[in-house]
C-alpha cells in the first residue's frame, strides 16, 4: 500500500551508461509531499542524472521510481506531472514574456481565458506583472530565470525540478533568488527538488539535503543535522568549513587529535580510530597556558562578520573564525568545548590505485611488472601459445578496454630509505600517532597518495620508498568500452 505522505520514492535506482560508467548506484530516497529537497554534491556526483531520471529524460538501468505509489520509471516525460527548470533558461527569443509562459498551455489547447488567468497568476508570483509584452532579450539574468520558473509553474506540476537554476547569476542576484524561491515554495506548497553544488544554497533553502559523491548517497538530513552531525569526512569537508583530524579515543568520551586530548560528547571504546570534526567557529582562543593546544598565528583575514585566523600547532593547522582578531606571529592557546567536537568512527583506509596491462598482457605499476598470474585473477581467462591473454570466448583481451584497480591495506605496505628496492617513491606529507603506530600519508611521484602504517617514527618531508607486495594486493576489473 502506498505511503500517502511520499509523493516520490526512488528505490534501488542505478544508472549505468553504455561505456560501463555507473553514474548513480543503489540510490534510495523518499520525498514527502510539499518538501523542498536538494541534491548537493561536487560536479560529476550523479545529482543531475538522478534529476533527469525523475523527469523522465533518462531511464534507470535498475530500480523503481514511484509517483504516488505508481512506478513511472518507463513513463515518457510529458506524461508525468513534473516540470523542470534548467540553468540555461531555454526561453524562446522571438516571443515576449506572456507568449513564453503561455506556450505549454497553448500546446495543450487550453482555452484562451484560462491561459490569461493562469499566466497573470504566475506573473504575480514571480514579481513580473506588467511585463507581459516585454521581449525576453531585454531582461536581466534574474528576470529571465523568473520567466523560466513561471513557464514551469503555469502547468501546475505536482513536482518542480530545478537543475542548478541560479548558476548563471551573479552572487547578489543569486542570494535574492534563493529567498524568492524559498518564498515561492512556501506559497505554492508543491514539491521542489533542487540540484546544486553550492552548499550555501542548499543550507539556505532546503527542508532536506541529500549529499552525494561518486554516484552514491553520503548522507540525508536537515540542513542543521548535516552541518552539525556529518556522518563521514566527505560530508564534513563538503558542508561548511571544517577542521578535520585523524585521532584515537583515549577513553569512552575522550579523544586525542591535533596534538591534544579533548573531552567529547560522542562515546566510543578506548582505542577506536576516529575522525574529529571541529568547525572554525567552535574554536576558542585563549592564552597559551590556558589552551588544550597552542600554536603560532600564521594568517589573519578579515571576512566582514568575523576574522579567519590560521594557526600552526606543530604539524597540525587549525582554522578559527572569531569576532576577535589576532596578530600574525603571536602564540595563542586553543580550546574546544565537548559539544564543538563531532567524532566519527574512522572510515576504511584501504589504498586503491590503478594498474595497467602492458603489451605483453602483464600487469604493470609505475613501470614495474607485477609478478602475478592474470589467469587466476580474471575469471575464465587463459593464455594462448603466444602469451596473449584470452577471455572466456577465446578472444584476445584488449588492455584499453579494461580498468584495473588494485587495493592494499596500509598495514601491508612497508616504507624504506633504500628507494632502489621499492616499487614507488614519495614524500611523507602527513603523520599521525594513533596509539600503537604512526599513520603516514606518502605523496608519490605519480600524484597518488598512499596511507601507510608503521610502528617506527619517520620525519615529515622524508623521501621514502614504498614496498607494496603483490601477494597482498586485491584486484578488480571493469570493462570501460563496448
Amino acid at each position: 500500500m502506498a505511503n500517502n505522505e511520499n509523493i516520490i520514492e526512488l528505490k534501488h535506482i542505478t544508472k549505468r551508461f553504455e561505456d560501463g560508467f555507473v553514474a548513480v548506484s543503489d540510490f534510495n530516497l523518499e520525498v514527502k509531499r510539499g518538501e523542498f529537497v536538494t541534491f548537493l554534491g561536487p560536479s560529476g556526483c550523479g545529482k543531475t542524472t538522478t534529476l533527469r531520471m525523475i523527469a523522465g529524460f533518462d531511464t534507470p538501468t535498475e530500480g523503481e521510481i514511484l509517483l504516488n505509489g505508481e512506478d513511472i520509471s518507463q513513463l515518457a516525460p510529458h506524461m508525468r506531472p513534473i516540470n523542470t527548470v534548467f540553468q540555461r533558461y531555454a526561453l524562446f527569443p522571438h516571443m515576449n514574456i506572456y507568449e513564453n509562459i503561455a506556450f505549454g498551455l497553448k500546446q495543450k489547447k487550453t482555452p484562451k481565458d484560462i491561459i490569461t488567468k493562469k499566466v497573470k497568476k504566475v506573473l504575480e508570483l514571480v514579481d513580473l506583472e506588467g511585463f507581459e509584452k516585454r521581449s525576453v532579450a531585454t531582461l536581466s539574468g534574474g528576470q529571465q530565470q523568473r520567466v523560466a520558473i513561471a513557464r514551469a509553474l503555469v502547468n501546475e506540476p505536482e513536482i518542480l525540478l530545478l537543475d542548478e537554476p541560479l548558476g548563471a547569476l551573479d552572487l547578489k542576484m543569486r542570494k535574492e533568488m534563493q529567498l524568492e524561491l524559498k518564498n515561492m515554495h512556501k506559497e505554492l506548497g508543491i514539491t521542489f527538488i533542487y540540484v546544486t553544488h553550492d552548499q550555501e544554497e542548499a543550507l539556505t533553502m532546503s527542508d532536506k539535503i541529500v549529499v552525494m559523491n561518486a554516484g552514491e548517497i553520503q548522507q540525508i538530513g536537515t540542513p542543521e543535522g548535516i552541518y552539525n552531525e556529518p556522518e563521514n569526512a566527505f560530508v564534513a569537508d563538503f558542508i561548511g568549513d571544517s577542521n578535520i583530524f585523524n585521532g584515537i579515543m583515549t577513553g569512552p568520551m575522550k579523544a586525542r587529535f591535533a596534538g591534544g586530548e579533548f573531552e567529547t560528547v560522542d562515546r566510543f571504546p578506548k582505542g577506536t580510530q576516529i575522525t574529529a570534526v571541529v568547525r572554525p567557529e567552535d574554536v576558542i582562543m585563549t592564552s597559551p597556558e590556558e589552551g588544550i593546544i597552542k600554536g603560532q598565528v600564521v594568517d589573519v583575514i578579515f571576512k566582514g562578520m568575523h576574522y579567519e585566523i590560521t594557526v600552526e600547532s606543530g604539524r597540525y593547522e587549525m582554522v578559527i573564525q572569531s569576532t576577535r582578531s589576532a596578530v600574525v606571529g603571536e602564540t595563542i592557546g586553543m580550546v574546544v568545548e565537548p559539544d564543538g567536537i563531532h567524532v566519527i568512527k574512522a572510515e576504511d583506509e584501504t589504498n586503491y590505485f590503478n594498474v595497467d596491462m602492458n603489451k605483453d598482457h602483464r600487469l604493470e605499476f609505475n613501470g614495474t611488472v607485477l609478478d602475478t598470474s592474470l589467469t587466476k585473477i580474471i575469471k575464465g581467462s587463459r593464455r594462448d601459445e603466444e602469451g596473449h591473454l584470452l577471455d572466456g570466448n577465446g578472444e584476445i583481451i584488449d588492455p584499453d578496454k579494461l580498468r584495473i584497480v588494485a587495493a592494499i591495506s596500509p598495514d601491508d605496505i612497508q616504507m624504506t630509505d633504500d628507494v632502489e628496492e621499492s616499487i614507488i617513491e614519495g614524500e611523507i606529507t602527513s603523520l599521525i600517532y594513533e596509539g600503537d603506530h604512526y599513520s603516514y600519508v606518502v605523496s608519490t611521484e605519480i600524484g597518488q597518495d598512499f596511507i601507510v602504517h608503521d610502528e617506527y617514527l619517520w620525519n615529515m618531508e622524508d623521501w621514502v620508498g614504498l614496498i607494496i607486495p603483490v601477494d597482498k594486493m586485491k584486484f578488480t576489473f571493469r570493462n570501460i568500452k563496448k
